[in-house]
């Protein structure tokens, strides 16, 4: 059974190869990821996870399509992904000694298109950041293209006094959600 990820984002793959799991191909959805007028944070990352495997499984009949979309949230605020340092600034001083959320959905399209989905949210607490801890941490350039500003699997981790869910779908992928979906399509897991 074929297995396509629907991102091209690294950390997807490098997660799933720590289950075990190699994808067959890598096939990046391109779909307008912006927000609906009044779209929530969580039914917009299901949103995202649905339509990049949908957009992809077209692609790949018979295919097991996997997607997922990770959303960071500051109440009902859906943060950007940071592409430059203005913007990764603004999310570090809004998420500085304050709890958010992480809402990573995935999406499984099995061989017959059927859609199974999953939806995992994170609590994160950060640290107050002082003005020097915000500098430095944007010097290190992690930011960038990353949800909120920040990538926990790096310095970022630093800032973390709490974490209360999935480390792996603050990252970008569930993994416990994710093995199941592949399970419950009968894909072979090791």
């Amino acid at each position: 059974m074929r297995l396509i990820l629907a991102s091209a984002s690294p950390r997807r793959a490098d997660l799933l190869a720590r289950i075990g799991v190699v994808p067959d191909a890598i096939d990046p959805a391109d779909v307008d990821e912006t927000p609906g007028t009044n779209e929530l944070p969580a039914p917009h990352a299901e949103r995202l996870a649905a339509e990049k495997a949908a957009a992809v499984a077209a692609r790949h009949p018979g295919a097991l399509i996997l997607a997922a979309d990770t959303v960071v949230a500051a109440g009902r605020r859906i943060l950007p992904k940071a592409e430059d340092e203005a913007t990764a600034r603004t999310c570090l001083e809004l998420l500085s000694g304050r709890r958010h959320r992480v809402h990573s959905a995935v999406t499984l399209i099995d061989a017959e298109g059927k859609a199974r989905h999953r939806l995992s949210t994170s609590i994160v607490t950060f640290k107050r950041l002082d003005a020097a801890e915000i500098a430095a941490y944007l010097t290190s350039s992690e930011w960038h293209g990353k949800a909120g500003g920040y990538a926990i699997q790096g310095r970022a981790e630093a800032f973390v006094r709490f974490l209360g869910g999935s480390h792996s779908g603050v990252v970008g992928l569930p993994l416990f959600e994710t093995r199941a979906l592949l399970a419950a399509s009968g894909y072979a897991l090791g």
